[in-house]
């Protein structure tokens, strides 16, 4: 996932502030996730630290707020492949968010002996879905580029 990032930075950055501040909070959250996700415990059944679960949700909130609220709109033209984009692309992100939320809602606000059983499957499903979205979200940038480049040899 670290290196579609980079790439897409190499291949997008610089056109719009927006996409590379969103580029850089999609930087900070992979390597939360990477921590989170790879840290090595002296027990094969320790759990991060409560404060590192809820700093990772918070960043990953944040994130998902900024596409959703901000970049999603920006990236998506109203004209008929716009539209069309919409539709193939917003619900399956959509989706991500549902599994993003679900992780938050549920190790958010610490464990308990239940959830802790679940945290490594969790985790492991929400980088699944992390995954798929950057690969749309990656989708909707290079379309508007697409744009930007077409409007400007015309």
């Amino acid at each position: 996932m670290l290196n579609q990032l980079e790439t897409a930075q190499q291949r997008w950055g610089g056109a719009s502030k927006t996409i590379d501040n969103w580029l850089d909070e999609r930087k900070q959250l992979l390597i939360q996730y990477c921590h989170l996700a790879g840290v090595n415990y002296q027990s094969a059944h320790a759990l991060p630290s409560e404060s590192e679960v809820n700093d990772f949700c918070a960043i990953l909130m944040d994130y998902l707020s900024v596409g959703h609220f901000e970049v999603y709109e920006m990236l998506v033209s109203d004209d008929q492949d716009g539209q069309r984009l919409k539709q193939q692309i917003f619900p399956l992100i959509s989706k991500t968010t549902d599994q993003a939320l679900d992780f938050n809602d549920q190790f958010a606000e610490g464990y308990t002996q239940e959830n802790a059983n679940l945290f490594e499957d969790a985790v492991t499903k929400l980088g699944a879905a992390l995954d798929d979205r950057f690969e749309l979200e990656d989708q909707l940038i290079q379309r508007m580029h697409r744009l930007a480049d077409h409007s400007l040899t015309n």
